[in-house]
C-alpha cells in the first residue's frame, strides 16, 4: 500500500472521529514529508529501515509507513476503518442519500487544515457530485481571509481542477463576513463571479437583537447572498469552548430568507448545532430553503453531513427544499438568479 495514502486515510478517520487536532496533524505532516521525498531516497530509507532519522516522523507514523511499504494494510489503519464502519448518526439516512454535495468547506487558503485539492478529492470519494470551496473573506484576519487578489488566484485553481474532473464539480464560493452595516466583505463584482456565496456573522455577536436583525436582513436582501451560514453563531461544545446564540428576531430573519430566496444553513458541525432545534422548526414553518453543510476544515469532517441530516430529518425539513439535494445545473441556476 502507498504509505502516503495510508497516512492520509488515517488522518481522515481521525478527523471524522473528532480526534484532537494535534494528533491528526502528525499523520498529515508525515504524509507531506513522505510525498515530498524523492523516490530513490524513500527506497533507501525503506531498505535500511532508517525512517527514524527523517525529521517529522515518529514511532506511530513510522509503523504505518513500514507496514505499508512491506505491502500490507497497516494495522492501525485497519483499526480505524473498523471503528469508522459505524454510522456517525442514527437518523437522517434518507436525507443523506438525497444530498448531492456540500456548499460550505474550507482549505489551507484560509483556516482549513488541508489543501483545496485534497478537500475536493475527498468530497468526490465520498460520492459528492459537487462541493463548494468557501474560504473566508478578508476581514476575518484570524482565519487568513482571502483578499480580492487571493480569491482571484483561487478561482484559477478551481478552474484548473474542473478541467481534470469529469464526474465531479468544484464550485467556486466564499464564506463572506456580514459586516456591521449588513454589507458583504468582498468586492461586489468578484462576488458575481462565484457559483455560491455563504454569508455569515463572525463579529459583534453580542449585539442587541434589533441591531443584529437589521444587519442580517440587509445581508439576506443582498442579491449576491445564497446561503445564511450558522445563523446564531452558537458553540455548544468543543476545543473553542461554548458560546451562547446571538440575539435576533428569527421570525423576521426567516421571513426575509423566504422572501429573498436565501437558504438557511443547517450547519453539521457537532459543536455548532446551528440553528438550534427551535429555530430550525421556525425556519421550516416559514417556508425557507435549506442547505445542509459540513463547514468542514479538514477532509474527514466532510462526512459530518450525517449529523446535519439527522437534525434536519427530526425537524421535518422537506427534501425538495434542500438546495444541495438538487442537481448541479438546478443549484447553479438558483444561485445565479438573484444577481440578474
Amino acid at each position: 500500500m502507498d504509505p502516503v495514502v495510508a497516512l492520509r486515510e488515517v488522518g481522515f478517520w481521525l478527523e471524522r472521529g473528532r480526534a484532537d487536532t494535534h494528533r491528526v496533524k502528525a499523520y498529515r505532516r508525515a504524509a507531506d514529508t513522505l510525498e515530498a521525498m524523492p523516490a530513490e531516497v524513500r527506497d533507501q530509507h525503506a531498505a535500511a529501515g532508517s525512517w527514524h532519522s527523517v525529521k517529522g516522523l515518529g514511532p506511530k507514523t513510522i509503523a504505518i509507513i513500514t507496514e505499508a511499504v512491506a505491502g500490507g494494510v497497516p494495522s492501525y489503519l485497519v483499526q480505524k476503518r473498523d471503528e469508522g464502519a459505524a454510522p456517525l448518526a442514527s437518523g437522517g439516512v434518507g436525507l443523506r442519500g438525497a444530498l448531492r454535495g456540500d456548499l460550505h468547506c474550507h482549505s489551507t487558503w484560509s483556516d482549513g487544515g488541508s489543501p483545496l485539492e485534497e478537500m475536493m478529492l475527498t468530497a468526490r470519494a465520498l460520492g459528492h457530485e459537487y462541493c463548494a470551496i468557501t474560504d473566508h473573506s478578508p476581514r476575518l484576519r484570524v482565519a487568513n481571509g482571502l483578499s480580492a487578489e487571493r480569491l482571484r488566484e483561487q478561482l484559477d485553481v478551481v478552474a484548473a481542477l474542473n478541467e481534470v474532473f469529469d464526474d465531479f464539480r468544484c464550485l467556486a464560493g466564499i464564506e463572506v463576513d456580514i459586516l456591521d452595516d449588513g454589507s458583504l466583505d468582498q468586492e461586489r463584482g468578484l462576488l458575481d463571479e462565484l457559483d455560491v456565496v455563504v454569508a455569515s456573522v463572525h463579529s459583534n455577536l453580542r449585539a442587541d437583537a434589533e441591531t443584529m436583525t437589521v444587519r442580517m436582513v440587509s445581508a439576506i436582501a443582498n442579491p449576491r447572498t445564497n446561503v445564511l451560514g450558522h445563523c446564531t453563531g452558537q458553540l455548544v461544545e468543543g476545543e473553542r469552548g461554548t458560546r451562547p446564540p446571538s440575539s435576533f428576531d428569527p421570525e423576521v430573519v426567516f421571513a426575509a430568507c423566504a422572501q429573498f430566496d436565501v437558504a438557511v444553513e443547517v450547519n453539521s458541525r457537532p459543536e455548532r448545532r446551528d440553528p438550534p432545534d427551535d429555530l430550525l422548526a421556525m425556519a421550516v414553518e416559514a417556508g425557507c430553503l435549506f442547505s445542509i453543510d459540513t463547514d468542514a476544515h479538514a477532509p474527514g469532517q466532510l462526512d459530518f453531513l450525517a449529523y446535519g441530516c439527522e437534525r434536519a430529518e427530526a425537524a421535518g425539513v422537506p427534501v425538495d427544499r434542500i438546495v444541495n439535494s438538487w442537481p448541479a445545473e438546478r443549484l447553479l441556476e438558483w444561485a445565479s438568479a438573484k444577481k440578474r
